[in-house]
């Protein structure tokens, strides 16, 4: 079974990211962290639920990482490209407690499983072997955290919550099977829209706002 774990901006750069959260949201997003296996680095956000807002970018000042950056962002022109037309929330990541259970029948969607050394013991992502979003970023990327303390623990709780994730897409059944077929319990609602996209409504102090 696999859960919402966390939704992801993909950002040409962190502040271009930070930016585009404070206009939408009215407020500023947390620092994270570095992810020194991927020459990533990212601001984060609580959601309420053990759920949270990631802003990810490549890390400038970062070594290159061995195998291909997760997320697409070793595409830069199509990040710049998804960006300039207002594309930003573009991907979300799974939870499972059994990641290889998870591979061995899903593993040509959503990849292979690699380790990640900064996201608490024993923290494995599932990753395509080119960096690649699964399927695009219509399927999430998948984490177990085993043994490891869950992402939001720490995180400054500003009382912002997730009411609302969407999908548009213009083949609904096609996603929304997709989702049945990797066992989601919680997927992003499902409507049909002439381009893809993703939409999270966001209760926060102002009241709702829309993150796209």
């Amino acid at each position: 079974m696999l859960r919402l774990d966390h939704l992801v901006v993909i950002a040409p750069s962190l502040a271009e990211g930070v930016d585009h959260v404070r206009v939408c949201l009215d407020l500023d997003i947390p620092y994270g962290g570095t992810h020194p296996e991927m020459g990533t680095h990212n601001h984060v956000l609580a959601l309420g639920d053990g759920l949270y807002l990631e802003v990810i970018a490549v890390d400038p000042s970062a070594s290159a990482p061995v195998g291909p950056r997760w997320f697409g962002l070793d595409d830069v022109e199509e990040v710049k490209f998804l960006w300039s037309t207002g594309r930003r929330l573009r991907a979300w990541v799974a939870r499972t407690d059994d990641l290889d259970g998870v591979l061995a029948h899903h593993g040509a969607l959503l990849g292979s499983k690699v380790a990640l050394a900064g996201a608490g013991k024993h923290a494995y992502f599932s990753l395509p072997r080119d960096g690649s979003l699964p399927a695009g970023g219509v399927l999430p990327s998948v984490i177990e955290r085993a043994g490891g303390a869950p992402r939001t623990r720490g995180l400054p709780d500003y009382g912002v919550r997730l009411r609302e994730f969407v999908i548009e897409h213009p083949s609904p059944a096609n996603v929304t099977a997709l989702y049945e077929d990797l066992s989601v319990s919680d997927p992003p609602s499902v409507r049909e829209a002439a381009e893809f996209r993703y939409i999270a409504t966001i209760d926060t102090a102002g009241g709702l706002k829309k993150l796209h």
